[in-house]
């Protein structure tokens, strides 16, 4: 993962262990949502990007505090705008 758990849970400012598993599973599917949103399959592509760990910690941050009321297509929107320079044309 590229961005480790106790760095994701000290930048959402949780200092208990009940949400990390949650927390595990929204980072998978943060890193696979920016790999999609880069064209990309390849993690290293994801890793090479400059601002790759925001867009991840972001992403977390916004389904943690979203759970029951997530706009994934503003979510979608806003990665795009944060990865769009490192974007792919196709897959």
């Amino acid at each position: 993962m590229l961005v480790a758990l106790a760095d994701m849970k000290q930048y959402l400012r949780v200092d208990y262990e009940d949400d990390d598993a949650l927390l595990e599973t929204l980072l998978t599917s943060a890193e696979k949502l920016c790999m999609d949103i880069l064209r990309t399959e390849d993690t290293a592509a994801l890793e090479a990007v400059d601002n790759a760990k925001t867009a991840i910690m972001y992403t977390v941050a916004y389904l943690y505090e979203h759970r029951e009321e997530a706009d994934h297509h503003a979510l979608t929107l806003t990665l795009r705008s944060l990865l769009f320079g490192s974007r792919q044309e196709g897959f």
